[in-house]
């Protein structure tokens, strides 16, 4: 019998498709709670950008429903995929963390693992277990009050071993709307209490097959090497064959292997995809080890400048250019910068989608919009 081959997908079918899974060809009618979890959450290292991301997917989309499910406890801020903050429902907080233990394991001995040296973990993370279920404390308080029993190290490592060793969360009102606060942490458990209920039988491989099944959901078609780039570990092959009677197969204008679901949406290539702004680090840009589908080659590298991220602008579902926003006094001003020249519907609907941004960025301030530098660039872009 004749092998069927597996059917080719242009970077720009891929890139339409993603772009339906991640809400980003029509703004969803949804709850904040259920897009989050549909996109299996929103890279979070800074306070706004969930916000942002979800601005650009859901319509009539308020920022305050999102703080509300943080000051709640129905989601929280939490080092997740590749060792990174998310912003995730407290269901996905105590799924995947422990799925991601191995990530945090390996972050810990790359980049501290020297500076630990003598370091008993186990007595370190019951100490700091202990510290932050006292009251919340910021990695500076805690790595200070870590030193006290270790003196011989530096604060930051000890506090940074904490980190990836025990699920530590952010609390409010750190990263609520309008609001302040440091970045104090505590312990999952401490924040949310025990889990209730008991819990389905599972084993890990299991649970992480289940997951990557909700990754091709939100961002497929996909390769195992782009689960890897989404999630940080490694070996998933082991995971993802035997899913492969649950799936369908393509490949890619390289070759490559894709995995789906197969029942999940794969718009035409010609699919209008509207104007969509995105915050730094959108899950959308850093989800697969190759980005043409989002990311044209001719562009790549131009949204990173080494360890700093732009916020970017889509037009025809692709990278176009670059956006800032600064509040000084009573006015925001949001800056455009686009790598190409747009055409007269292009500027008119970026124009459109800027002024949104302004309006629920700065509400009561006088909006100013224009077009000029974003990046600021001081060496080779990543």
């Amino acid at each position: 019998m004749t092998q069927r081959t597996a059917p080719v997908l242009t970077a720009r079918a891929l890139g339409r498709a993603t772009l339906e899974r991640q809400l980003l060809l029509r703004r969803a009618e949804m709850t904040a709670l259920d897009a989050v979890e549909r996109l299996l959450g929103l890279q979070a290292q800074a306070p706004r950008p969930p916000y942002h991301a979800l601005a650009a997917r859901l319509a009539g989309f308020r920022p305050e429903e999102l703080s509300g499910l943080l000051e709640s406890r129905q989601a929280v801020r939490i080092s997740v995929m590749r060792s990174t903050i998310h912003l995730v429902s407290a269901a996905d907080a105590r799924l995947l963390r422990p799925l991601t233990g191995p990530v945090h394991e390996r972050t810990l001995r790359g980049s501290f693992g020297r500076r630990l040296a003598g370091v008993d973990l186990d007595r370190l993370a019951a100490t700091a277990r202990a510290l932050v279920e006292e009251r919340p404390l910021t990695f500076k308080e805690l790595g200070e009050r870590l030193q006290e029993e270790w003196p011989d190290h530096d604060p930051w490592p000890l506090s940074m071993a904490a980190r990836q060793l025990l699920p530590l969360v952010q609390v409010t009102p750190r990263a609520l709307w309008g609001r302040s606060g440091r970045a104090a942490h505590t312990t999952l458990d401490s924040w949310l209490g025990p889990a209730s209920g008991a819990a389905p039988e599972q084993s890990p491989r299991d649970a992480l097959g289940a997951v990557l099944l909700r990754y091709l959901a939100a961002f497929g078609p996909a390769s195992v090497k782009d689960m890897q780039t989404w999630c940080g570990l490694t070996r998933l092959r082991e995971v993802t064959d035997p899913l492969r009677p649950r799936l369908r197969t393509f490949r890619d204008e390289h070759g490559t292997e894709l995995f789906d679901l197969p029942d999940a949406p794969l718009p035409g290539p010609d699919t209008e995809a509207p104007v969509r702004f995105l915050p730094e680090f959108d899950n959308v840009v850093l989800s697969h080890a190759d980005r043409s589908r989002i990311i044209p080659p001719e562009f790549q590298g131009r949204s990173w400048d080494r360890n700093v991220a732009y916020r970017i602008f889509l037009v025809d579902g692709t990278l176009r250019g670059l956006w800032r926003i600064e509040t000084t006094g009573d006015t925001a001003q949001l800056t455009l910068e686009p790598f190409a020249p747009l055409s007269a519907a292009e500027r008119a609907a970026v124009e459109d989608e800027a002024a949104g941004v302004l309006r629920m960025t700065a509400p009561d301030a006088a909006h100013d919009l224009h077009y000029g530098q974003v990046a600021q660039r001081t060496g080779t872009t990543a």
